[in-house]
């Protein structure tokens, strides 16, 4: 784009044209927020507000450096020790978002002559990364097909080295990735399997440890494991887990860690204290599956399109971005915040309402959303059919 007044309202009115315009609003507190990734509750919770608080009156605001400068903390070297024991692997490093963990973590292991291959919906974050290796040998397969992943491996070229890069759960559709099949091919082939388990920690696994808990993969089978504080755990920042070598790497070479000051303490300090909440208040993990059941009946009784998501993402596709606006509209009219996704975020023609659960809803919140979306997604329904002639 030139750097004119003309051309930047020309991109403008295309995006306006499109329909893809975003908006940033306001938490209303008078909407039940049914599109967060508060996935237990722990963003509001007074005990994390508390611990944040509590050192940023004897720790500051901020951490003042990046890490290797002065940055580095008590409590992020505790903060990390208890994501490797949370995690099962053997240390953990802290970074300051999510996106900065996924450049960092491809910037430091991977080169130009690598062969990257990642899943079709793989988060932004990741595809940018793998685009910043700058490797011509970049392939994409056909999202959940492990076995197009393993075909790729196998007509690669074996002095290369390789990386499988996937989310966990998918974080539009709310899917899980097929780590098992994805492992054993990363393994056959002796290749990395990289896993951004953003929204399957604390949410999928009998303990809520994430989707490698959930398949029964150790580190062996996944030896890059990334992870957010701002989903589950209701913070801010991310990390990465994995054995010494891999860590020490990370701490050596990658950039968006090196390059950039450290999260403040009292975010650390708040985390630490969300880890605990979550290993140790089971009934949220809990809670929050039996929503997740209870919506998923309520949407099949009502006709309405269900997903094949289990997670606390349930996406309720609606085709064009016109109808995932008007339907978000009229629920946040209706007193619910569930926000339209629409593209580049999701594929064209995919446009849809993201409905995340959370453990601060209640049942009755939850039939309430179900009544809701049956009577704006009947309405618009109608309204469609009106416009086609084929009702009155």
């Amino acid at each position: 784009m030139r750097c004119t007044t003309e051309a930047r309202a020309a991109a403008l009115h295309d995006i306006d044209r499109r329909r893809l315009r975003r908006r940033r609003l306001p938490n209303d507190d008078q909407q039940i927020n049914f599109c967060s990734n508060d996935y237990l509750g722990l963003a509001r919770d007074p005990e994390v507000a508390a611990a944040m608080a509590s050192a940023a009156r004897t720790q500051g605001a901020g951490a003042g450096a990046s890490h290797l400068v002065s940055g580095h903390s008590a409590e992020h070297d505790a903060l990390e020790r208890e994501l490797a024991e949370f995690t099962r692997r053997e240390r953990a490093l802290v970074f300051s978002t999510g996106y900065m963990a996924n450049l960092g973590v491809l910037s430091a292991l991977a080169d130009r002559h690598d062969v990257l291959i990642g899943d079709e919906l793989n988060h932004a974050s990741l595809i940018d990364a793998a685009r910043l290796t700058r490797s011509p040998y970049q392939h994409r397969y056909t999202h959940g097909d492990a076995a197009a992943a393993a075909e790729l491996l196998r007509s690669s070229d074996e002095s290369r080295g390789a990386f499988v890069i996937t989310d966990g759960v998918f974080s539009m559709d709310g899917d899980l990735a097929p780590l098992t099949a994805l492992a054993a091919a990363a393994r056959a082939h002796q290749a990395w399997l990289v896993v951004d388990d953003a929204h399957g920690l604390g949410v999928v696994g009998a303990e809520g440890r994430g989707s490698c808990e959930f398949f029964g993969l150790s580190a062996q089978h996944v030896p890059v494991l990334i992870g957010t504080f701002g989903k589950a755990l209701g913070t801010f920042g991310a990390f990465v887990a994995g054995d010494d070598d891999v860590i020490e790497l990370l701490i050596q070479r990658a950039r968006t860690y090196i390059y950039t000051t450290a999260l403040p303490p009292a975010v650390a300090a708040a985390t630490r204290h969300a880890l605990n909440k979550l290993q140790h208040e089971q009934w949220r993990h809990e809670h929050l599956l039996s929503l997740v059941d209870h919506f998923r009946a309520g949407i099949r009784q009502r006709g309405l399109p269900v997903s094949d998501s289990s997670t606390p993402i349930q996406p309720l596709l609606l085709g064009g971005e016109d109808r995932a606006l008007a339907a978000s509209h009229r629920l946040a009219e209706l007193g619910y915040r569930v926000t339209a996704i629409r593209p580049p975020t999701v594929p064209v023609g995919t446009s849809r309402l993201r409905i995340t659960l959370s453990a601060t809803h209640s049942v009755r919140q939850v039939d309430g959303l179900l009544t809701a979306l049956e009577q704006v997604i009947l309405d618009r329904l109608m309204g469609d059919q009106a416009a086609a002639g084929v009702v009155a």
